[in-house]
This record gives structure tokens, C-alpha cells and sequence, in this order.
């Protein structure tokens, strides 16, 4: 690269932009971005065409989304923040706690934007390396806590690897966190999940813990990832200040309007989430029949550690027709899309088989 024109951060210059899941063309389908394969309901789309007013600034606070879900989750307006998108929300919580010298722990491999929101916030990531099926080691995590630990991400189900964090899990493992400390308990996917085991962020915020924020999202479950719309839930003194550090009027007016509508026709919505967690499972067990040990998947993917040869297998399913994520030394991820796709996947997966 060549040099600067002016002086930037050394560790921004060297933090590789976030990667995207790669797109798909007409022939082939998109199974890298752990989107909804569904097209949107009808009476979401119409809701979003009838927001006509684009010359309008939209409503900063996103008020009529914040109250819908302060009600849904028994809380204040002001204990709900609106972002454009999840990551967004992470950004913000990261810059209003944390800064150069402080640190950011979470389970690696985990979602990949969390190493840079720690940088960009000046700070330094903290990792500590998932168990052996995929999942948090969250005795080793509350290990790593030290005077300098300002944030905790606590990703359930596990981006990219697919396994749960338990509500005994995390009971015991918010015991150990000094209360001064903010843990983000980060629920992207928890509307696919099955497993009755699971935390859940309503019970941890009932249960008074003051410290743990609860980070959802309307871009998975709810297909809405174009329009770029999620939401925390906690201490409203915690996403005050988030807000503080985001970049205002970010949540569009069509955004909040889709996200309404959805919950309108939640019901439709959720039958659809259980087809896909079926498919999902349907997947993992014909992966592992194949021969691969595929950890235990609770959100809308799966996971085949695929190690060393993650980026030769990732080439073999696109030239299959299949653009699935690989992770450079890791594995590979493959989002639960249509149904049509799964027997192709098997049989590229099959060929690879340990």
C-alpha cells in the first residue's frame, strides 16, 4: 500500500475491514451470510412501500419500536436502544466503555467483528479459545477477567460454530463478573434456538443484573437484513451512553416500519424460523452420517471444522454452486438456506470427509 497522505492510527491502518459474506450470482445459492432464505411477507413489504415520507428525517430514538419492545420485555422505553443493526449497538457499547489500556474479552472463534471493535475503540482484544466442540469457555473467560477487563461479549448460539451458551452456564459465570464490568450477552440467533438448556435474555435481565446488556437483531429470524435494524435491552444509564457515540439518525423510518410489521405477524414468522431449525438439524445429521463432527448447531448454520483445509473446501462448494463462508484455518460455515441446496452440500461436504 502506498504511503498515507495523512496520519492515521497504525492499528486502524493494520485492521483489515470487515469481511462480508461473498455474494452469489443467479445460478448458485447464497449460503455464506447466515440470512433468511425466505422472501419478506407480504404485509411487511406493503408496510415499508406505504413509508413514503423519505424526505423526512426519521425519528431518531426509533421511539414506537423502543415502546413495542419495552412492553414485550417488561421494561422502561428508555431501558431499549434501536441501532442499525446488532454491530452497530456492539460498536457503540465497545467506545462507551472501553479505551486505550482497557480490554475486551470474549470466546474465539466467535463473530468476526469483534477483534476490530476493540481496536477502533483504542482498546485491546482479549481472547480466549472456545472447548473443543465450538462452544464458550466461560470458566476460562471469567479467568481472563482483569482490572483493565471493560467489556465481555457472551455470543449465543455461537457465531460461526452453532453451540448454546446454558442458562446454568451463564448464572454461574455472571456470579463470577466483578459488577462494575459490562457483558454483552449477544442473542443474534436465539429465535432458531432449541434446546430448552439455553440462557435467555429475559431472564437475565429479570434476575436484576444491572451489568448484562441484551443485544438482538431483526437481520436473521425476522429477514430484514437489508434493512439493517437491531436492538439492545438493559440499564438505560449503559445505552444512554452508547448512544452518545453513535452516528445519529442511523435507523431509517422503513426500517423501524419493517421491524413493527414483523412483529404484527410474528406468528407467521416464527413458523417459518421452525422449518429452517428443522432443516438445520436435518443437515448437521446427514453432515455427521458423512463423516464430519459437526458441533452441536442451535443457530441458522452449521459448522465443519475443517482446519487447515477450510479455504480448499470453501472453493469446492462455490464451484459447486454453493457460496458457503470459510474461515481461513479454522472451518467452514454454511448457512441453513433452501431446502433444494442441502443434498448438493452433503455430497461436496461428503468428499471431504476426515
Amino acid at each position: 500500500m502506498s504511503e498515507l497522505p495523512v496520519r492515521i492510527r497504525p492499528e486502524i491502518a493494520a485492521l483489515p475491514a470487515y469481511k462480508q459474506g461473498k455474494q452469489a450470482g443467479s445460478d448458485a445459492f447464497k449460503l455464506s451470510s447466515n440470512e433468511n432464505p425466505f422472501d419478506p411477507l407480504p404485509g411487511v413489504v406493503a408496510a415499508v412501500q406505504s413509508a413514503t415520507d423519505i424526505h423526512r428525517y426519521p425519528d431518531a430514538s426509533a421511539a414506537l419500536l423502543r415502546a413495542r419492545l419495552a412492553e414485550r420485555f417488561g421494561v422502561i422505553d428508555d431501558a431499549v436502544h434501536i441501532g442499525a443493526g446488532s454491530v452497530s449497538i456492539l460498536f457503540q457499547l465497545a467506545q462507551a466503555t472501553s479505551g486505550p489500556g482497557d480490554e475486551v474479552l470474549f470466546s474465539w472463534r466467535s463473530f468476526e467483528a469483534y477483534p476490530g471493535l476493540a481496536v477502533v475503540a483504542g482498546a485491546t482484544a482479549v481472547t480466549v479459545p472456545n472447548t473443543v466442540d465450538g462452544g464458550h469457555d466461560l470458566d476460562a473467560m471469567a479467568g481472563a477477567i482483569t482490572d483493565r477487563t471493560r467489556m465481555i461479549i457472551v455470543c449465543t448460539p455461537n457465531n460461526p460454530t452453532g453451540p448454546i451458551v446454558t442458562q446454568a452456564g451463564f448464572d454461574a459465570f455472571i456470579a463470577r463478573v466483578p459488577h462494575n464490568i459490562l457483558v454483552v450477552l449477544d442473542e443474534a440467533y436465539t429465535e432458531f434456538v432449541t434446546d430448552p438448556e439455553s440462557v435467555h435474555g429475559e431472564q437475565v435481565l429479570a434476575a436484576g443484573h444491572r451489568n448484562v446488556v441484551v443485544l438482538r437483531t431483526f437481520s436473521k429470524a425476522y429477514g430484514l437484513a437489508g434493512l439493517r435494524v437491531g436492538y439492545a435491552v438493559g440499564d438505560p444509564g449503559i445505552l444512554s451512553a452508547a448512544r452518545s457515540t453513535g452516528i445519529p439518525l442511523s435507523v431509517t423510518a422503513a426500517a423501524e416500519t419493517a421491524a413493527l410489521a414483523s412483529l404484527d405477524a410474528e406468528a407467521e414468522l416464527l413458523a417459518r424460523v421452525a422449518v429452517i431449525a428443522e432443516r438445520r438439524d436435518a443437515l448437521a445429521a446427514r453432515l455427521r452420517e458423512a463423516g464430519w463432527d459437526v458441533p452441536v448447531a442451535q443457530g441458522n448454520f452449521v459448522w465443519l471444522p475443517a482446519g487447515a483445509r477450510a479455504l480448499e473446501i470453501g472453493a469446492a462448494f462455490e464451484q459447486a454452486g454453493l457460496i458457503v463462508r470459510p474461515f481461513a484455518g479454522d472451518g467452514v460455515r454454511i448457512s441453513v438456506g433452501e431446502a433444494e441446496a442441502l443434498d448438493a452440500i452433503v455430497a461436496v461436504a461428503a468428499s471431504f470427509a476426515p
